[in-house]
């Protein structure tokens, strides 16, 4: 009889520790991600004529269109 009480007993701890682990696990992965995206989003700003040297570069527009558009940035 008192083995069937420390089982129990030593189950419902084993419970509230898995619990808060996992807990405490997903609070870490949530804000893990959230401070990856905010560093992503402040990293990437681009200037509109760095995007315009982009497009160019991809062929997107012709150095016409460059050279007006960045004139118009200007």
């Amino acid at each position: 009889m008192m083995n069937g009480m420390f089982g129990g007993m030593w189950f419902g701890w084993l419970f509230w520790i898995v619990l808060i682990l996992l807990v405490v696990w997903f609070i870490t992965q949530f804000t893990n991600k959230q401070q990856s995206n905010n560093f992503v989003a402040t990293s990437q700003k681009e200037t509109p004529l760095d995007i315009l040297k982009k497009r160019y570069a991809k062929g997107e527009i012709t150095k016409e269109q460059f050279e007006e558009m960045k004139k118009d940035l200007s």
